[in-house]
């Protein structure tokens, strides 16, 4: 299929984007790398009547390291690959570094944006997943105002997000490596570069275990217990895994995920341990 007709808009600044946004409203949808809202628009799952291009918008390109609010804060026009493929990534934010290799094919990280794939909200997907195990954040702007939310409050569900139909999403902060955590990230799929059908986050320290999934709920969720071992912690994981409410679908049945949701949870603390 091909998208219905729609008017475009190229931004040339992040003032541009704002006055379209308050103009158009929810007739507006952003473009920044288009590689999951190109599928929409095909599919004619949104029709809107403009589209913003703030794909050439120097002021929103960018990556930088607030090292006084201890954040990578990646802005909405810069590339997943400009952040993947950063020389100091690992040690700025571990986790990140981790789940860019499973997101989709280079390709698609060459083009595609951080800011768009958290907007977009699949619930399958990598980086709404590790912006809620670091506890990030979600930077909007309109022509009216700034706010920032925190993950948790932004994802509501399934493509659903606390976004206001005139808001831009800005930018993202990554937390930055605190002392004494350690990370690890995994995820099932039927195929390398497929959506994950379960992925699995963990932030551990000496005191605690802090766990997002991912592909099973219709948002990523988190749980925070105390350093659990053996069976309190395969405990801890059988009541997660039944707490999302997994449902069968055409990839596979809610009994298997859950037991993924177990598998995977334990291969993601034992591994950060």
């Amino acid at each position: 299929m091909k998208p219905a007709p729609f008017d475009y808009l190229r931004a040339m600044t992040a003032q541009d984007a704002l006055d379209a946004l308050a103009q158009y409203g929810e007739d507006a949808r952003v473009l920044a790398g288009g590689q999951s809202l190109m599928a929409v628009l095909n599919m004619r799952l949104a029709q809107p009547k403009v589209l913003i291009d703030i794909s050439r918008t120097a002021e929103l390109d960018a990556v930088r390291v607030d090292t006084q609010a201890g954040h990578l804060v990646v802005n909405a026009a810069a590339t997943q690959g400009s952040v993947e493929w950063r020389s100091t990534l690992a040690n700025e934010a571990p986790l990140l570094a981790m789940a860019f290799p499973h997101i989709s094919h280079f390709q698609i990280r060459n083009r595609g944006t951080v800011c768009g794939s958290i907007a977009h909200a699949d619930p399958s997907a990598e980086l709404p997943l590790v912006l809620s195990a670091l506890g990030g954040d979600v930077m909007l702007r309109s022509r009216r105002k700034r706010r920032t939310l925190a993950a948790e409050d932004f994802f509501q569900g399934m493509l659903m997000t606390a976004r206001e139909p005139d808001e831009l999403v800005e930018a993202v902060r990554f937390p930055l490596r605190r002392p004494g955590e350690r990370y690890a990230f995994t995820e099932f799929s039927a195929r390398h570069g497929d959506f994950a059908i379960v992925a699995c986050a963990a932030v551990v320290t000496d005191e605690s275990i802090r766990i997002a999934v991912g592909g099973v709920a219709d948002r990523p969720v988190t749980e925070q217990w105390p350093r659990l071992q053996g069976d309190d912690l395969r405990g801890a994981l059988n009541d997660l895994s039944w707490k999302l409410n997994a449902q069968d679908d055409a990839h596979i049945g809610a009994k298997y995920r859950r037991n993924l949701v177990r598998q995977l949870g334990w291969r993601v603390i034992e591994e950060a341990k």
